[in-house]
This record gives C-alpha cells, structure tokens and sequence, in this order.
C-alpha cells in the first residue's frame, strides 16, 4: 500500500511551532495574528436555529433541504447579482476546505491532467491535484497558460493570501479565456464581503458571465462572514451540469452538511445585520494594525479585501516571524502560499479586541 500522504507537502503550520512556543512565551502572552480563524461569538440568531433543529434524528440530504436551496439561491441572487437561479445551480458542502481538497477527484481528474492556482495561494489547491494526481501549475495571469491539458482553473478572489482583488474586466477576460478553451473555472470567493478598499465581484455576476453559468463554478463560505467556522458551513454555485455531477458522486460518498448546520445556514443567510456588526470589528482591528505595522517600518501590498495583511520588512518571512515571536505576536510566513510570499509575512486581524490592542502596543 503506497502512502498517498506521501504525495503532500509538509504539513505547513507545523513548521510554526517552535515560534508559536517563543510567542507564548511572552509575558502578556501571545497574540495570534497567524490563523484566520474567527474569535467573536456566533450571532444568537443562528445559534436559536441551529438549537431549533437540535432534535434531527434522520439523515440529511446531501442536496440539502428545500429550506435551505431557497436561501442558497435568494443569496446568490442578492448578493452576487446572479439571475436566473434554480436549485439546480446550488449544492452545499461540508466547509469549503473539504471541497477544495476534494474537488479534482470528485471531477474525475488523474495523472496527465493539470490544476492551475494563483502563484500566491490557498496551499489546498495544491494539495487537491496531488490528491489525485494531476499536475499542480502555478501562473500569474491564467490566460498565459497552455490550455492543453488544463482541466480545472482555480480563481481566488479576494485573494488568501494577500487581499487581493480581480477587477470586472479582468474576471470577464479570463472567464472568457477560460471557455473559448474549454477549461473549467472554480472562483475561490470566499472573502467576497470583506472588501475594505475594493468591491469584490463574483464570477456569477451577469457582468462576468454574460447571465450563462456554463464552465463556472463560485466558492462561498460562511466560516468569516458569519463565525460559522465551527459548523463547517459553505457552498458551491454556478454550472447546474458539473453541480450536478458533483451531487451524485457526494451521495455516494455520503457528504452530508448536518441538519441543524442547513438550519442555521438558512438563517445565517437571510440576516444582513450580523454580517455588518462583523465587518465593523474587522475594520477597526485592520485599521489598527495597519497604522501601528507600517509605524513599525513595514509596507504592506495589495491587501485591499479579505481578513489579512500582506506585509513586508523586505527580509526573508521567518526572520520577520521569528522577529515578531520575540514580542509575543505571531503570523504566518508568506512561504507557505507559494514561493513568491517568501518576503512577506500574512497577518491576520481575526484576534480580540483586546489582543490587537496588545499587538498594537508592543508594536508601537
């Protein structure tokens, strides 16, 4: 039996242990700035329908149940400006990360097929194409690729990790490529209502698409703009004909989001107001941490959207890791989206209140 873990990379946050002990090691003890991991209380409303649903005995439907494709498609109707919805354009899964993993496998992807990601990116992507065995390809505009052979295109926008926005046109552009090839197009948005100095824009915006879903596929998550990180809430949108691929492969395979989880995500999707009482935390611990890194000396790029800082003090990142350890903050070397982060460190403002402000006083 061959280990296909032997496939992976190293797992990467192991390599930021040892920091993690110095930062820890602080006396007012750490601030964790490496892990975008939400730290603010589910809103009570999603709590109530998640307690609600509690008593489901029964298996749930890999489909989801009518209560929860209604809130799926309205959503994407609202919010994404996608015209046109049916049930047949949605499917929910259990987080994001599961289908990301996943997703060149279930498609059927192997050996001789390519998986193309940003150069900067999610490290996920990668390891779904060695999962399978297909040919992981890095690229800086996608449309600069040799379609042969490319079968599954990922898109990250807004970008982990260096907040990165696509503008319209660009995404009209590479949608365009992208069918004139026949490549199929999954548009990692996960981030989309973080957008602090840009509006992201979805793939499935009548704009980009053109109001056909066809060869695209949208990512969406509701672990940031929700803190449903726990319930391993999110979805998938767009090719009825792929969605409906994948719903038949995931019945096999039993993927099935949890009944009280479909409860809360339907309604964690008809309230707005818990999304703009998040984003305002956000935005002050980002303004905050901006102000007080670049007092610091460093620079920061891009980083117009999503819930991190891409900064640089032009050194190489573990130097910068291990010079922020030392005061008791930790972030993540940008080493681990791809070679080209390896001057950048991400900084993620998903701590307290109270330990931005810390981060913010060693700082100054």
């Amino acid at each position: 039996m061959s280990a296909v873990s032997s496939r992976l990379p190293v797992f990467p946050w192991d390599k930021l242990e040892p920091y993690k002990k110095t930062a820890l090691a602080h006396p007012d003890g750490i601030v964790d700035l490496s892990v975008g991991t939400p730290v603010d209380p589910v809103p009570a409303l999603i709590q109530e329908a998640l307690v609600a649903a509690a008593d489901s005995p029964g298996y749930p439907t890999v489909w989801g149940t009518k209560e929860l494709r209604d809130a799926l498609t309205g959503w994407c109707g609202r919010r994404l400006g996608a015209v046109g919805f049916a049930h047949e354009n949605v499917l929910p899964v259990v987080g994001s990360k599961e289908l990301v993993a996943w997703l060149p496998t279930q498609l059927g992807l192997g050996a001789g097929d390519v998986v193309a990601y940003p150069r900067l990116a999610y490290p996920t992507y990668e390891v779904g194409a060695r999962l399978c065995g297909a040919t992981p390809v890095v690229y800086d505009d996608p449309t600069e690729l040799d379609p042969a052979g490319l079968r599954l295109l990922w898109l990250n926008s807004p970008s982990n990790p260096t907040g990165k926005v696509l503008a319209k046109d660009e995404l009209t552009r590479i949608v365009a490529w992208a069918r004139e090839h026949g490549v199929l197009v999954f548009s990692d948005e996960c981030y989309l209502e973080l957008g602090w100095e840009a509006d992201p824009v979805s793939v499935l915006h009548p704009d980009v698409c053109g109001g056909s879903y066809e060869g695209i596929v949208a990512v969406h998550s509701l672990s940031k703009r929700s803190n449903l990180a726990g319930y391993r809430a999110a979805f998938i949108a767009g090719d009825a004909a792929v969605l409906g691929e994948l719903l038949q492969i995931r019945k096999h395979g039993g993927m099935m989001t949890a009944a009280p989880v479909q409860a809360a995500t339907v309604a964690a999707l008809g309230d707005d107001a818990h999304v703009a009482e998040q984003r305002e935390r956000y935005a002050a611990r980002r303004a905050a941490l901006r102000v007080a890194l670049e007092a610091h000396g460093f620079r920061i790029e891009h980083s117009e959207a999503s819930l991190y800082l891409w900064a640089t003090r032009d050194e190489p990142c573990w130097e910068t890791v291990a010079y922020l350890a030392e005061k008791g903050v930790l972030v993540a070397p940008g080493d681990f989206y791809g070679e080209a982060g390896a001057r950048f460190v991400r900084v993620a403002f998903t701590a307290t209140d109270e330990r931005v402000e810390a981060a913010v006083k060693r700082l100054g």
